[in-house]
């Protein structure tokens, strides 16, 4: 199979997202079953971490140990990335040493030069601009619980960051709407939606944008790198925080995520992410089922299921 990499969401097909849903959950189901699926043995992975990370590092690491393949964290304080080696270098090397790269980092443009010179699969674990990963466990989570994401309302309330401008692109290739409602002076960037996308309308009510929604989410309102604008943040989002009297605007059987990490009291209110709608822990850990499936499809391509 040509060499195919995941640097944001629309770099799969529809087709392909099934596929790799669908063995997501054989993945998952002999996960909690003790059955072993080393489909991965021989394999490296290498992970470059240039932002800080929890679930993405241990999802990717446990993820690729389990499957019977090896994984290897470098972060840029202590490889040549953080002493200036160019990132195309880094890439030819890095690449003939292994079997896939997973990258956590700041701009696109770093993560798309670097896949430009690899010789293997490119992962992006996550950039200022998209966070696929993520999105694609969130999507197989609400299909887990409750069916077909197709024609559904998701709402989003909070920063146009990398996980608004991922799911946007979610929208696109599964058919769903989303209702999006930003702080003025946070509004979504047009050059990181395609000009077609008709899949998303603006709110700049936040409550109006979770009327009749199937599932509610949010993150922090001040990402990584953002951290110096955070006290005039917290100024502009007053009344964005996601609590139950906006849950309460969604449908009742509607669904709560968030990528974590959360300041309840901010984003959310603890009624919320820890009341019985909210997902999060499923959420989180099905970062690794889905990325188990994703390592293993970049790199063999198709199973029999």
């Amino acid at each position: 199979m040509a060499i195919k990499h995941y640097l944001q969401f629309s770099d799969f097909t529809l087709d392909e997202y099934e596929y790799v849903i669908e063995r997501s959950r054989v993945i998952k189901r002999k996960f909690k079953n003790y059955e072993p699926h080393h489909t991965l043995a021989d394999r490296t992975l290498v992970m470059v971490f240039e932002k800080n990370s929890t679930r993405t590092r241990l999802s990717f690491e446990a993820g690729m140990h389990q499957m019977g393949g090896a994984a290897i964290y470098l972060n840029t304080r202590d490889s040549q990335l953080g002493r200036g080696e160019p990132v195309e270098d880094a890439a030819q090397v890095m690449s003939r040493m292994c079997d896939v790269i997973m990258i956590r980092t700041y701009g696109q443009e770093i993560i798309e030069r670097f896949a430009a010179h690899s010789r293997v699969p490119v992962i992006n674990g996550l950039t200022n601009e998209q966070h696929p990963c993520q999105v694609l466990a969130d999507v197989f989570t609400f299909i887990e619980q409750r069916g077909s994401i197709q024609g559904k309302i998701v709402a989003w309330v909070g920063d146009a960051n990398n996980m608004l401008y991922s799911w946007l692109q979610a929208a696109e290739v599964f058919g769903f709407h989303v209702n999006v409602s930003t702080p003025k002076g946070y509004d979504i960037d047009p050059a990181q939606v395609s000009p077609g996308n008709t899949h998303y309308t603006f709110f700049a009510n936040p409550a109006d944008a979770c009327q009749d929604a199937d599932l509610v989410t949010t993150d922090v309102w001040t990402s990584m790198g953002f951290e110096a604008e955070n006290n005039a943040r917290l100024k502009a989002f007053d009344g964005w925080i996601v609590d139950q009297a906006k849950m309460s605007r969604a449908k009742k059987d509607a669904l709560f995520m968030h990528c974590l990490p959360a300041h309840r009291g901010e984003e959310v209110a603890a009624e919320v992410i820890d009341g019985p709608q909210s997902v999060v822990w499923e959420e989180a850990e099905n970062r690794l089922h889905v990325q188990k499936a994703l390592l293993e499809y970049l790199v063999h391509g198709k199973f029999d299921q």
